[in-house]
């Protein structure tokens, strides 16, 4: 497959910002075997595509199937320039679920009043936490319920009777939502281009970058029923963008093109915004359709912590870039390290040709201090070192990493995301993961396979993959902000023994810095 930056461009309405800015896009989920050269992120596997430049990527999708998306991954500027990438069945194959009658893309998107690209420039300057969205968007509008809405809103026909698919991927910068349809059952089918074993729900909560596919039956009275998504808010006492979003469902009978346009839209019940209970019920109902071959023999066992932390201001700083709590700066991190992106070279490219003085491959394997992950930390634990630290997997590698939240500065969901990678969820729990009790919670039958997995607040998950893509992968936090603050790390996949086991040479036109 080929994807053009300019094609990404006609997919979707931007502003001027592009043509002053530097950017990479991503194919968020495509497993880019061997390809990494075309996963997008800015100086990890690319240098952003210069102003006046483009840049064609071009990959193969091997064993995938159903919704995935695409972003800029340059800053904050997914705000806008985002869209969804369906993957159908090859010719002649079917869905594993009776064929449904049409198929909607339903993007969550978040939307300021204000260029974001200021709003997270003004945050890295002061070191406080930015502003957060003024509404949010279904497949780019606001909805009936913002008194700014002067759009027309998204409307989803249907025909009494049918079944169709709604395929619904968060697309939103920093916040987990909760999305639903007035009156209806939503049948999950897939998740992230994998399908899965089919439940039944009213209620779906994706955190940013995760895809869910629903099959809804147009079953009820015709009339108009509003879809709706509102933030999952698992951060206690943190500011959040506390609106909602809405679209239309609406039957397409004679009885209701008559009438229903003068009729309010059957409005749905929603989840309360701090309803980790809720959240919790839907992300542990995902299986495989059937058996699946988890790694059982691990080579790789790793722990990782994930959480906010803050940087102490030196003496002498001014108070205008220390406007984080008590005069600190926001931070954040993996196993105590705040992750710096390089500025000359990508990680990928300083691997492939060899250049030292980029990264290192010190990235520890478990947390340097052992402490009380989700009780009452102490402030010594509170900042983290900075460094472009890699860690180094063998080709075929058995990994397992356990993503242990923290409340070092407050505890939250985190949306992880693991970029060249699918991955088995296993486990997720509350509290500190214990090795010698939690295994008995691990499920080797039939887990889930996921790209991005959403670490409960005040918990843990446990993933396992197997290392058979060389590249650097970068794995990171979905909320923009936190990646901002240093919330990633990058595995470091050596090639195996064959071609076919090896990194391709970059493209003749791979953008340089």
């Amino acid at each position: 497959m080929l994807f053009n930056i300019l094609d990404a461009i006609i997919c979707n309405d931007i502003s001027s910002t592009f043509c002053t800015t530097l950017l990479c896009f991503k194919r968020h989920g495509v497993r880019q075997i061997r390809t990494g050269w075309a996963d997008g992120p800015e100086f990890v596997t690319q240098c952003p595509i210069r102003p006046g430049k483009s840049y064609t990527y071009r990959f193969t999708i091997q064993g995938q199937e159903g919704t995935l998306w695409w972003h800029a991954h340059s800053s904050w500027l997914r705000a806008t320039v985002y869209g969804a990438l369906i993957i159908h069945p090859k010719e002649g194959g079917n869905y594993p679920f009776p064929k449904p009658k049409r198929e909607t893309p339903i993007l969550l998107g978040e939307w300021w009043d204000t260029n974001p690209i200021d709003v997270v420039r003004r945050a890295t300057s002061t070191g406080a936490a930015p502003n957060v969205s003024n509404a949010y968007t279904i497949n780019g509008q606001p909805g009936d319920l913002y008194k700014c809405s002067s759009q027309d809103t998204t409307i989803v026909h249907v025909d009494s009777g049918e079944t169709n698919l709604l395929r619904v991927i968060n697309a939103g910068l920093n916040q987990q939502l909760f999305f639903t349809v007035a009156n209806h059952k939503l049948t999950v089918v897939g998740a992230d281009a994998s399908y899965v074993k089919p439940f039944t729900t009213s209620v779906l909560m994706l955190g940013p970058g995760q895809t869910t596919d629903v099959l809804i039956k147009a079953d009820q009275p015709p009339t108009r029923y509003y879809m709706a998504a509102r933030a999952y808010a698992s951060a206690q006492g943190a500011p959040f963008d506390n609106t909602t979003t809405t679209a239309i469902l609406e039957y397409k009978t004679a009885s209701c093109s008559s009438n229903c346009a003068k009729t309010n839209p059957v409005f749905p019940s929603l989840p309360a915004y701090n309803d980790t209970a809720t959240a919790t019920a839907f992300t542990t109902k995902f299986r495989s359709p059937r058996k699946v071959e988890v790694p059982t023999e691990i080579d790789e066992n790793l722990f990782f912590t994930v959480g906010l932390g803050l940087n102490s201001c030196p003496r002498g700083a001014s108070s205008r870039n220390c406007q984080g709590p008590n005069g600190t700066r926001f931070a954040a991190s993996m196993n105590n390290v705040s992750f710096v992106l390089p500025s000359n070279f990508s990680l990928l490219q300083a691997h492939h040709q060899g250049i030292p003085g980029v990264f290192s491959t010190d990235f520890p394997a478990n947390p340097p201090v052992k402490f009380d992950y989700t009780g009452n930390v102490s402030r010594s634990l509170w900042q983290p070192i900075r460094g472009t630290k890699l860690y180094k997997l063998k080709y075929g590698a058995r990994v397992q990493v356990v993503l242990q939240g923290t409340s070092i500065f407050t505890a939250e969901n985190h949306p992880i995301h693991l970029h060249g990678y699918d991955f088995y969820i296993i486990a997720e729990g509350f509290g500190n993961f214990n090795s010698k009790t939690d295994t008995a919670k691990f499920n080797l039958v039939d887990p889930p396979l996921r790209n991005t997995a959403s670490v409960p607040v005040n918990g843990w998950t446990v993933i396992r993959f197997v290392a058979d893509n060389p590249g650097v992968w970068l794995m990171h936090c979905h909320l923009d902000v936190h990646i901002t603050w240093g919330l990633a790390m990058a595995f470091l996949v050596e090639n195996g023994v064959s071609e076919l086991e090896s990194l391709e040479a970059p493209p003749l036109d791979f953008p340089v810095c």
